[in-house]
């Protein structure tokens, strides 16, 4: 497989499953998926749960007609959405969501979340075992002992742990904390980054005079933070002055700087741009402390439902 870009580009909000409120329909969203191909940013991940398959069929309505080495993709198994009475679930689920999206292979494929973690990394690696097209392999929302596990388990069958997924953010780093980012240093081993941007709570558009559209789920959990939030987004729009940049291009750049690989949920084309200028930026070291000294001050917990505490 090619090497990595620094950014990936999120179509969770492609599901159109009420979490970004709006209605993000194939016409809208294909100038995005185009600008985004014209300059390089060309991983995209995705899953079956993010509208039950909408995400994915509005995707590769795009990629039709590209060649296979022009991109990558990167899908998940959700155990949520296997059907765990099939003694196949795991070949069922892998080959249900390549046809939807009329592709030979993925390029990397993770397991989604915990439930039921280990039979199903079982499960997986036994599906890739000796497979010339397998894709990397990793986990998401797992923490350190489960990431841990999650590599005994592959390495069994052959192959390797090879990338973690996780929240991670400015208001948000249990990941750092517990370990998992040296871990996945120390591995070879990718970390993503989900919700860099905390769902644009922190690309300075928001404060409490301009709250989140209500209706959403981002809405439920930032607006009533917004107070705080408005001091990190201060700090943010100062240090966009002092490099040239957009506000919400800061902590993309910061996370990379952290050694990160973010994914960028994109909706408009500006976050396309903004995401090629982060790529771009490198902060000063000073800036990396003086942002995370920022943040933990406000001792901000953002632990949404689906997700817990790295520990």
């Amino acid at each position: 497989m090619k090497k990595l870009p620094k950014i990936a580009l999120g179509a969770w909000a492609w599901g159109n499953d009420g979490t970004f409120g709006g209605n993000f329909d194939a016409e809208t969203l294909r100038p995005i998926f185009e600008t985004a191909m014209k300059n390089g940013l060309t991983l995209w991940d995705t899953a079956y749960a993010y509208g039950m398959g909408t995400s994915e069929k509005t995707l590769a309505s795009f990629l039709k007609g590209l060649p296979r080495e022009s991109f990558l993709i990167s899908d998940k198994f959700t155990p949520q959405c296997a059907d765990a009475a099939s003694p196949t679930a795991m070949k069922d689920m892998i080959e249900m969501q390549l046809r939807l999206m009329d592709l030979d292979r993925f390029d990397i494929y993770w397991i989604h979340n915990v439930v039921g973690a280990p039979h199903w990394t079982e499960e997986l690696a036994k599906y890739f075992e000796g497979r010339s097209d397998a894709p990397l392999i990793g986990v998401s929302n797992h923490n350190l002992e489960e990431i841990r596990q999650a590599d005994v388990i592959l390495r069994a069958h052959g192959l390797k742990l090879s990338a973690v997924q996780n929240h991670y953010s400015l208001i948000n780093r249990s990941s750092e904390e517990s370990g998992i980012l040296d871990y996945c240093a120390q591995n070879g081993v990718h970390f993503f980054a989900y919700m860099v941007l905390e769902q644009g709570a922190l690309s300075g558009k928001y404060d409490p005079a301009h709250p989140m559209p209500e209706g959403s789920a981002r809405a439920q959990t930032y607006n009533p933070i917004l107070d705080k939030l408005a001091v990190l987004n201060a700090e943010l729009k100062r240090l966009a002055q002092k490099y040239g940049v957009a506000p919400a291009q800061i902590p993309v750049a910061w996370a990379i700087a952290k050694g990160a690989l973010p994914i960028i949920g994109v909706t408009k084309e500006s976050h396309v741009l903004d995401a090629v200028k982060a790529a771009g930026v490198t902060l000063a070291a000073e800036d990396v402390c003086g942002l995370e000294k920022l943040a933990d001050s406000l001792r901000l917990n953002v632990i949404r439902f689906w997700e817990k505490e790295m520990k």
